[in-house]
């Protein structure tokens, strides 16, 4: 089966249920969209607005619309021609309340001998299944034929009930499960987990039972319903990823299947891999950095030095990041793979220190990763070297994919990996926060052309399926803001002179801290106080410094807030921010008008995630799940009929948007190959431009050199003949002024009249 040309991303939730997104798709169909993409929708734990929370894979979750409201979707996709793509959550289950979870429930309640037992990856040999769900204010009682605590009820194993004299905890010492204080899954937890989230349990999916049990409804939506894709959570917590998607892949032959994987710099998926691709992070990295500038990489490195003090790099953020995780939130993993090799001294060190040296998220033996692997045993070595008897007697262990140690220890590489760099490294080194994305790279500022022309080359050989992507619901900030934020690369002492009065006029108690709100200040603005805090919040406790999620410092906290508040209350520092903004905003629009069109034509499925056709403000989840202003995007896009102008309305993204998705649904055949065309003059470092295979890509980059330098003064690109410009209707060809091209806009996208 050929992919959709695009895919639009739904967020599903009891706010938003299947009957909402099944109005919607006459919208969809009419912005060019090829399908809709939905998130997970089997049962989740009530209330859950993400829906990664599964708690019976046998049933739609009615809070998302249940069988009728998928039924209402697929007549509806259907009649307006648009594909479905789903979300499938194979790792994990939600295991907040038994009592929603048939499976763990009845593994409670019956423990080893469950019939569920080969579901969930439990380390029976540790003794009873610590639950860890209590507070220090917590106690556990009675309440007829189950234990409750904090709220909830937990099943009692047949015969264990109460007898007469025993107290609860009497009948809680009977029961194959221990329910414990919450600070006990950093050190003491027998099961696996999605990272340090104690609340979803691993699914054993290596077993092709389990796989079957847990599939069953997925697969129905394939074969009965005609879903064309599926994209696969988290497959790197997987005990045999590879073997899990050749399975999938036999049950859905035709199904077009991504990897929710995050590629490291220069890293590409196992080739023995049946999947179409990723779901486009790697792109993200691609088409974000081609619009920073290079060449502001060392003014902003000196004022981040200058105003914060931090002298670490990237690399040294990353291990120090990688090492407090596995240290603390993951230290029960480590006890476990530890447990695997009682006869190592030091070897629970001497696996975490490994872990912490892995260069990417895991390996796969044995068809990929020794490299890294290797790699990881020299770095820690050299780091470690007193620990060098273990890391010997380790290796032949961890390089053997028969070795459960091996393939415990590459589970779980990828979970300090996500910990460590994503949500705590990516908060603590600040000095660019544009680049500190889900699979970028910090440390490499900007991306030349050269180097993007030769990766969408690349990319057209090796992954012309694979997705790609600016924005979904677990990139940091969204694609506008990242936008905006890429300006200050080009105005780095107009920044230097406003970050420096708010450090001095609105100071907080920690320096990276406030250089990262300050950033986001910049990119977000002043005027929605809520969002703001709230993120200040998450991004305090992600870094995990002066206060975290476990241990909040109230006071510390407050002091952020404060500061935050006088910057927005103080006439003269809302004065000084907003001019800020207002001198980078039009910048940022071209930045955001540029990066999309890029990402919808470039060589791979391009996704849209929802609301992003217009300005998009968003913030880390769960900012950037809320609601979508939906009537007003219909309305917009209803009255389009002619170019709109750039400007704050967003009706300039959506008319981009709109007419790209359109040319590639209608318009498949003119996006078959890959070809930079020739820019010429003075300023042909500032346009990026393609031909798709007669679709052609102009792109405005770094405006602000560009606006300075006087314009494209005589600068020109070389065209095929023939061609239309869609965005604003206009016949181009041959040598054309690219001062004429963008007068409109600062994106073209030209193809041969239909």
């Amino acid at each position: 089966m050929t992919p959709p040309s695009s895919t639009y991303r739904l967020q599903v939730s009891g706010a938003f249920p299947l009957a909402a997104a099944a109005e919607l798709t006459a919208y969809l169909r009419s912005l060019g969209v090829g399908a809709v993409y939905l998130s997970p929708l089997l049962r989740a734990t009530a209330g859950s607005a993400h829906g990664y929370d599964v708690v019976d894979v046998t049933r739609m979750d009615d809070d998302r619309g249940g069988e009728a409201g998928w039924r209402a979707l697929v007549a509806a996709a259907r009649a307006h021609g648009l594909r479905i793509v789903v979300d499938l959550v194979p790792n994990h289950q939600g295991v907040a309340d038994p009592g929603q979870n048939p499976a763990w429930h009845d593994l409670l309640r019956h423990g080893p001998a469950s019939a569920y037992a080969p579901w969930f990856d439990v380390d029976w040999s540790a003794g009873r299944l610590l639950l860890p769900v209590l507070d220090g204010a917590d106690a556990v009682g009675l309440d007829g034929d189950a234990l409750l605590a904090a709220g909830v009820r937990y099943p009692l194993a047949p015969g264990s009930g109460p007898r007469p004299g025993d107290t609860a905890a009497d009948v809680h010492a009977r029961q194959h499960y221990e329910l414990a204080d919450a600070r006990r899954a950093d050190t003491e937890l027998a099961y696996r987990r999605f990272f340090a989230v104690s609340s979803l349990a691993g699914v054993r999916v290596e077993d092709p039972e389990v796989a079957a049990a847990t599939h069953e409804r997925v697969l129905r939506w394939v074969a009965d319903d005609g879903v064309a894709g599926l994209r696969v959570d988290h497959p790197d917590g997987l005990a045999d990823p590879g073997g899990y998607l050749r399975r999938l892949r036999e049950q859905a032959p035709d199904t077009w299947i991504l990897a929710e994987k995050i590629l490291e710099p220069g890293e590409a998926l196992p080739a023995d891999w049946p999947v179409d691709g990723t779901t486009g992070y790697d792109a993200l990295a691609e088409a974000g950095p081609l619009f920073v500038d290079p060449a502001g990489e060392p003014a902003l490195d000196r004022l981040y030095r200058d105003v914060t003090g931090d002298e670490l790099d990237w690399a040294t953020h990353t291990e120090v990041g990688k090492r407090a995780v596995a240290t603390t939130i993951l230290r029960s993993e480590f006890h476990r793979l530890a447990r695997l090799a009682p006869s190592v001294p030091d070897a629970f060190a001497a696996l975490t220190f490994l872990a912490v040296a892995f260069p990417v998220y895991r390996s796969y033996l044995p068809s990929s990763g020794a490299d890294h692997l290797a790699a990881a045993v020299a770095t820690a070595r050299r780091r470690h070297p007193r620990l060098a008897a273990a890391f010997d007697a380790l290796e032949p262990r961890l390089t053997d994919p028969a070795d459960e140690l091996c393939v415990r220890f590459q589970q779980t590489t990828g979970a300090v990996m996500a910990k460590g760099v994503e949500d705590t490294a990516a908060y603590r080194y600040t000095r660019f926060v544009a680049l500190n994305e889900v699979g970028g790279d910090p440390a490499r500022f900007g991306r030349d052309l050269d180097d993007f022309h030769a990766a969408q080359e690349r990319r057209l050989r090796t992954a012309p399926r694979s997705m790609t992507t600016l924005s979904t619901h677990d990139t940091k900030r969204g694609e506008d803001v990242r936008a905006r934020l890429a300006v200050l690369a080009e105005v780095p002492d107009e920044w230097g002179e406003l970050v420096r009065l708010l450090a001095a006029e609105a100071p907080m108690p920690e320096p990276t801290t406030a250089y990262l709100l300050w950033q986001t200040v910049a990119g977000f603005g002043l005027d929605q106080p809520g969002r703001l805090h709230a993120y200040a919040v998450k991004a305090m406790r992600e870094a995990a410094g002066a206060t975290g999620w476990a241990d909040p410092d109230e006071e510390f906290e407050a002091a952020v807030h404060a500061a935050l508040d006088t910057a927005a209350q103080r006439p003269d520092l809302r004065a000084a921010v907003e001019a800020f903004i207002g001198l980078i905003r039009p910048y940022g629009w071209s930045n955001a008008l540029g990066q999309k069109l890029v990402q919808l034509t470039m060589p791979g499925v391009p996704d849209v995630y929802q609301g992003t056709e217009g300005w998009d403000d968003s913030l880390v989840d769960p900012d950037n799940r809320r609601p979508v202003d939906w009537p007003r995007l219909r309305a917009l896009l209803g009255g389009l009929t002619v170019p709109p102008p750039v400007d704050d309305t967003g009706a300039a993204k959506l008319w981009v948007v709109s007419r790209a998705l359109r040319v590639r649904r209608d318009r498949p055949e003119l996006f078959t190959a890959y070809r930079r065309v020739a820019v010429h003059g003075p300023a042909a470092e500032h346009a990026v431009a393609f031909d798709r295979g007669g679709a052609v890509t102009v792109a405005t980059r770094l405006p602000v050199r560009l606006s300075r330098r006087g314009g494209w003064a005589d600068t020109v690109v070389e065209l095929p003949g023939g061609l239309v410009d869609v965005l604003t209707g206009r016949p181009y060809g041959g040598t054309v002024p690219l001062a004429t091209l963008l007068a409109t806009y600062p994106v073209a996208l030209l193809a041969p009249p239909a």
